[in-house]
């Protein structure tokens, strides 16, 4: 009895570490978002994160005749990038983002993180 517990504690543990890893930290997407910055902000009661959007201009709706805007919500970790989006809001950025299954709080809020920018020009 005594084997089957240890044994069936180190499985359980492994699929905790493999689940945990696929949910959290595995990159299921990435990709790259154009579009004007709306909003850069640094906020988080316990982790402060960075957090932005940016709004990318489309014809397509579900309404015939009628412009819509798609928004494209995410999280920055690199400092970096992130006081370089605060300085040029409303400037026209291509961004390289990986998209995650899940978020871990002190990530951001979004399961999309933006890691760094391929293109910034004035609008």
């Amino acid at each position: 009895m005594r084997k089957f517990l240890g044994i069936f504690s180190i499985v359980l543990v492994l699929v905790l570490v493999i689940f945990i890893y696929w949910r959290f930290y595995y990159v299921f997407g990435e990709g790259v978002k154009a579009g004007e910055l709306n909003y850069m902000v640094k906020k988080g009661y316990v982790f402060k994160t960075y957090e932005g959007k940016l709004i990318q201009s489309g014809l397509r709706s579900k309404t015939p005749g009628t412009v819509a805007s798609y928004e494209f919500e995410f999280s920055v970790e690199d400092d970096s990038v992130a006081n370089v989006l605060m300085l040029n809001s409303g400037k026209v950025f291509e961004l390289h983002y990986k998209e995650y299954l899940g978020t871990i709080p002190w990530r951001g809020h979004s399961k999309y993180v933006v890691d760094k920018i391929i293109n910034m020009k004035e609008e």
